[in-house]
């Protein structure tokens, strides 16, 4: 699935190229997680004013309302002026005065919703939950020190869940646990505000790394001009079970934690 980091990736790849252009029509394929939930053609004639990014959906600020678009377990997006004929799994087109965003997702467990504001109903539906963004200015260590002290499950499953910060996916919170020295089954409300300070800057840390490496490419993500990501090739414990640690060459281990893979060095994260 794509994480924070390559869809960041991917918003930085189109997002100033898309600024200020004119909807020109809209093309809708198979259906995908989510209706549009307006008449594609009322989107016409549109100026899309900017892309920002909330967790894993990004946001396009129109005339009128907001475009949400989710990349779900295995889409990507792609920006070009000749984008050639549909494939059976591209299943969304914006036609723009500038270019074609398609949206390619063999799964169709992403979606193109447009909503009519940030704080309206429809949106709270699908951003309301989401924690704070860790690449953001509002990621304060105060703050999360006090969330996480609250929370009895397992520090990894308290970062993937969200709420606290938002879009720490499972293969960049490994990573930022290792950096960090913390075993992931360790529960979050055991962990002392030193640790936890460690933990803040590994997360900002490894996300700001991944982001400037292209995200990840585990299987099929590739950003919009259809580059893979490398961040994968620097993983410390992340898919590397049963190989040394790269600090103590400690063989690193697996375990399953809420249906996910986990990695950890059984060394240099004792507790």
């Amino acid at each position: 699935m794509p994480e924070l980091p390559e869809v960041e990736v991917t918003r930085l790849g189109f997002a100033s190229a898309i600024a200020g252009a004119r909807i020109v029509a809209v093309r809708m394929g198979k259906p995908l997680r989510w209706p549009l939930a307006c008449d594609p053609a009322s989107l016409r004639g549109q100026q899309v004013h900017t892309v920002r990014r909330r967790g894993k959906y990004l946001l396009l600020d129109l005339d009128q309302g907001i475009l949400l678009l989710h990349l779900g377990m295995s889409g990507s997006l792609t920006f070009t002026l000749k984008p050639g004929e549909p494939g059976k799994h591209d299943h969304f087109d914006l036609h723009t005065s500038v270019g074609v965003l398609r949206l390619h997702d063999p799964r169709r467990f992403g979606a193109a919703v447009w909503v009519p504001g940030e704080e309206s109903p429809q949106a709270r539906k699908l951003l309301g939950h989401l924690g704070v963004e860790p690449l953001g200015e509002g990621f304060d260590l105060s703050a999360f020190c006090t969330a996480m002290r609250e929370r009895t499950a397992p520090v990894k499953q308290v970062l993937l869940a969200g709420e606290v910060v938002v879009g720490v996916g499972n293969i960049y919170a490994s990573e930022a646990l290792f950096q960090a020295g913390i075993r992931p089954t360790t529960r979050a409300a055991r962990l002392s505000r030193p640790r936890l300070a460690r933990l803040h800057h590994a997360v900002r840390d490894v996300l700001t790394r991944a982001v400037a490496k292209g995200g990840s490419t585990l299987r099929d993500f590739s950003n919009t001009h259809g580059e893979s990501g490398y961040f994968q090739l620097e993983a410390m414990v992340y898919g590397r079970a049963g190989q040394p640690c790269k600090v103590c060459d400690t063989p690193i281990r697996s375990i399953r934690q809420g249906q996910r893979a986990t990695f950890f060095c059984p060394q240099c994260q004792k507790a």
